[in-house]
């Protein structure tokens, strides 16, 4: 891949550091990420993807566990004020996060820091001093503080907070250039004023990349909204979720998941246009790429399988995993005690939808209970488990 093609997709404050990029100058590249929940998914490995590729180029990676701000909740596109963690989630998932983070990024040029390490550490002095730095009216100039000051909803005082700590953790570090979706383009900026507020030096630059649509092909990649491909999903999960994302999301995929250049793209666009290749096809390349990523090419080749027996061959496969129940037990509560689905009222959901079948019969009520010895679960498009009776 070209330096060219590493940039293509970026907007870059000031455009000057581009040369800085590319001139073989090692720059501090700062990414942080708050462990509000367990799983890292695609949506985050736009910009780990890209951080992978600077750090070939011989730059250096700030990750940073927002473990601090995880307390606050990033406002950024939300419309209602965030529910708090406690303490133990945000330990629990930050350990997930700095496990998941290196299957992507090299351990040798990534340094791992938790922004409560200095946040902590600020006094009242430090925090007032801190919110002297900005004001109110540029604050409500951010798209979704804007729309929520004007729709009369609710916003916290502390979540005024959240891009200054953001940005104090630039001042802290010190870091040459800062990477984000473009969403996060406020919160950069701001990190850039702090560092000159505060004379840290050179102020940083920041690099924002496009945000990854979810599997719905509506709002951007989310766990809360349930449109997530998390990458430490199954191999067959993984590569199910992938084929079952909307035609005209390819594209954006191939080009923001892929080293496949944005020539081939073009092309591939054009074929699916005229009818010469069919987006199924495609979708398959690009299932085996990912999966591949975080698994291996064996498990992408079996995932690729697995789903055509199951979805073009109607074929039960004999591999399915196996769940055991006693005589009686209900469905909602051997998914529930296995972690399938996170609660009862998720399978009630997914029930209600018609979503849940039995035999490939449709189950229309919660207390559905177990009589055979052998049954086929399916949930959703591309779970399935047999389900074996302990007498």
């Amino acid at each position: 891949m070209t330096n060219i093609d590493m940039l293509q997709h970026v907007e870059l404050i000031p455009d000057q550091i581009s040369k800085s990029l590319v001139s073989g100058k090692k720059l501090m590249i700062k990414f942080g990420a708050d462990p509000s929940a367990e799983d890292l998914h695609l949506g985050h490995c736009v910009v780990l993807f890209q951080l992978r590729k600077l750090q070939a180029m011989g730059h250096h990676v700030q990750f940073i566990i927002g473990d601090f701000t995880a307390k606050i909740g990033d406002p950024t596109g939300k419309n209602e004020t965030r529910k708090p963690l406690s303490d133990q989630e945000i330990k629990k998932n930050a350990k997930t996060y700095q496990d998941q983070v290196f299957k992507i990024l090299d351990p040798s040029k990534t340094t791992v820091y938790y922004n409560s390490e200095w946040l902590d550490k600020l006094t009242s002095s430090d925090m007032i001093q801190l919110l002297a730095k900005y004001n109110v009216a540029r604050m409500l100039e951010r798209d979704d503080f804007e729309k929520r000051y004007k729709q009369g909803q609710s916003i916290g005082i502390h979540e005024f907070l959240y891009p200054l700590l953001q940005g104090y953790d630039s001042v802290i570090l010190k870091n040459d250039l800062e990477i984000g979706g473009t969403d996060q383009k406020f919160n950069l900026l701001v990190g850039r004023h702090l560092q000159r507020e505060y004379s840290t030096g050179a102020e940083q630059a920041i690099m924002t990349m496009p945000i990854l649509e979810g599997t719905d092909g509506v709002k951007k990649m989310s766990k809360s909204l349930q449109n997530h491909i998390a990458i430490n999903e199954n191999h067959k999960d993984m590569f199910g979720k992938i084929m079952s994302i909307p035609d005209e999301l390819l594209c954006n995929y191939l080009s923001l998941l892929t080293d496949i250049s944005q020539k081939d793209i073009a092309a591939f666009e054009i074929e699916m246009k005229e009818g010469t290749l069919n987006p199924r096809d495609l979708k398959e390349t690009l299932g085996k790429k990912v999966v591949s990523q975080f698994h291996s090419q064996a498990l992408a080749d079996d995932a690729a399988n697995h789903f055509k027996l199951l979805f073009k061959k109607k074929i039960i496969p004999d591999d399915l995993p196996e769940l055991t129940a006693k005589e009686n037990q209900r469905i909602m509560d051997i998914v529930v005690d296995k972690k399938i689905i996170s609660s009862k009222k998720e399978f009630l959901r997914l029930i209600s939808q018609g979503a849940v079948s039995i035999n490939n019969n449709k189950i229309l009520d919660g207390q559905f209970t177990i009589q055979d010895k052998e049954t086929i679960l399916k949930i959703g498009k591309r779970k399935l488990y047999k389900i074996i009776l302990k007498t």
